[in-house]
């Protein structure tokens, strides 16, 4: 829409300062005649915007030109609150910054959006980890995050799953990842991934290092887990789902006569896909591996002479 494109021309301007009608365009993808007629708009609507002539001419506001968040949306307003999520801010050593941004953005709001933005946090509640899992002592999280934005080198004595279990470790911190709940950091040479709660020791090193212009953090971490997964998930079982249900990584999905589907899904092994599995109840029957099948059926049957009588266990 063209209000909220002219926002965008607004802030842009006020946050990167003076723009050329094309880098503009490009911003918004839109093209340079639609940049010069929402510049004569904002203009006759008293905005003191100015355009410099030559090579590194553009569009600027006046200095000390600043404009209230008027433009954002509902919608805009509810997400902006629900995205400063703040147990994980309050780790990072940012919870008091998150809650003094908040209160200057919503200072900022009309009246209207206010009330939107103040409902978020009366509604929702974001709690990443999961029932059963303890809280993480990650008390280097902080001096990490002060890394990464500085550039800081790190040393580290890092508790791995293999022997040897402690080793020294040299890190070039690029980026964190909060991932169900658990901090990871993304460090060079490499780069790697390490967890953050797993780190022993840590000393900063002297002097800053130089992070790659063309590293992606979010490219880095979804090719990561594709790769994790792919050496995780060794295995393969053909199941028999319940109407209605479906499984993630589903393949070969196809129709059964009972209104269900078979599929394939790839499995770590039996012993995993067996607990995996069991959660499922009757909505999952496993038609192959047999070992697998066989393990399920055992395990049903003990479940079934564990709570068929229950007065062998003391029950009533």
């Amino acid at each position: 829409m063209k209000s909220s494109r002219l926002v965008s021309i607004l802030l842009l301007l006020q946050t990167r300062g003076r723009m050329t009608a094309a880098r503009l365009a490009e911003e918004l993808e839109v093209s340079v005649r639609t940049v010069y007629r929402d510049v004569e708009a904002l203009s006759a609507a008293g905005v003191p915007l100015y355009a410099d002539a030559g090579h590194a001419g553009g569009y600027r506001l006046l200095d000390g030109y600043r404009t209230r968040l008027t433009g954002l949306t509902a919608d805009e307003a509810e997400a902006l609150f629900l995205a400063g999520v703040p147990g994980p801010a309050a780790e990072l050593g940012l919870g008091s910054v998150l809650a003094a941004a908040q209160l200057k953005v919503r200072a900022a709001l009309p009246v209207e959006l206010r009330a939107h933005a103040d409902r978020i946090s009366g509604r929702f509640h974001l709690d990443a980890p999961g029932w059963y899992a303890e809280a993480e002592e990650t008390p280097y999280l902080p001096a990490v995050a002060d890394a990464v934005w500085n550039n800081r080198v790190l040393n580290i004595v890092y508790r791995r799953w293999r022997a040897p279990t402690d080793v020294e470790r040299r890190l070039e911190p690029y980026g964190l990842v909060l991932k169900a709940g658990r901090w990871y950091v993304v460090a060079g040479p490499g780069p790697r991934t390490f967890r953050v709660d797993q780190i022993l020791e840590l000393a900063v090193a002297e002097g800053e290092f130089t992070r790659p212009d063309d590293f992606d953090l979010a490219a880095y971490w979804t090719a990561h887990q594709r790769d994790f997964h792919e050496r995780l998930y060794r295995g393969e079982a053909v199941v028999r789902l319940a109407p209605g249900v479906t499984l993630a990584r589903a393949a070969d999905v196809r129709a059964d006569e009972d209104g269900g589907t078979v599929a394939t899904v790839p499995i770590e092994s039996v012993d995993h896909a067996l607990g995996e599995f069991l959660r499922m109840g009757t909505d999952i029957e496993v038609l192959q591996p047999p070992e697998l099948r066989e393990r399920l059926a055992r395990t049903a049957a003990e479940l079934t002479e564990m709570y068929g009588n229950p007065s062998a266990r003391g029950g009533h």
